[in-house]
């Protein structure tokens, strides 16, 4: 909500319903639409997956070891 009161030049004290704010850009509200952060985010993952060989990559990297323990030595 933050970024949509930026883009219609509204600040919080104001005091505008988040809905009418939302309303004016045309933008549907997230909770009322039933998708859900996860549903958005394996619908992004599988088309990654597909299309981008590095983030095909990146997704089925193995960290060879772990970190040790502690904090660094200063060197």
């Amino acid at each position: 909500m933050r970024m949509v009161r930026w883009m219609c030049g509204v600040k919080r004290k104001d005091r505008f319903p988040s809905k009418e704010l939302r309303e004016r850009l045309g933008i549907d509200d997230v909770a009322g639409s039933g998708i859900t952060a996860e549903q958005v985010a394996m619908v992004w993952a599988c088309d990654a997956k597909e299309d981008d060989d590095l983030v095909k990559k990146c997704m089925e990297y193995e960290v060879e070891s772990p970190r040790p323990r502690g904090r660094p030595k200063r060197t």
